[in-house]
């Protein structure tokens, strides 16, 4: 029963952080990965696709199935934990708040 709860809610952080670095490769544009300074659009693109097969490989494995309700709570506040941080973190970011 664990593997429901902590694979559900690391589904959700790895869902969420794929979103943005997904979205601004196919958009064209470099965003920060985890190799360092902004990484390029095909980059973003791999390793946003790398995050959500991730998130389902977890899913997977935490036999969603199970108690979806369950998992499904788990999966948003994942996510939502995942959400906010990033956007405390980028809304700090210089090159981003410029304006």
């Amino acid at each position: 029963m664990w593997q429901l709860y902590v694979f559900s809610f690391l589904a959700g952080l790895f869902a969420a952080n794929g979103v943005p670095h997904f979205i601004k490769g196919v958009m064209g544009q470099k965003h920060q990965t985890p190799f360092g300074k902004p990484s390029s659009a095909v980059v973003n693109v791999c390793w946003g696709w790398i995050n959500f097969v991730v998130a389902a490989v977890f899913l997977y494995f935490g036999h969603v199935q199970t108690h979806e309700y369950r998992a499904f709570a788990l999966f948003a506040v994942g996510a939502l934990l995942m959400g906010l941080f990033s956007a405390m973190a980028w809304s700090k970011h210089p090159e981003y708040n410029n304006r």
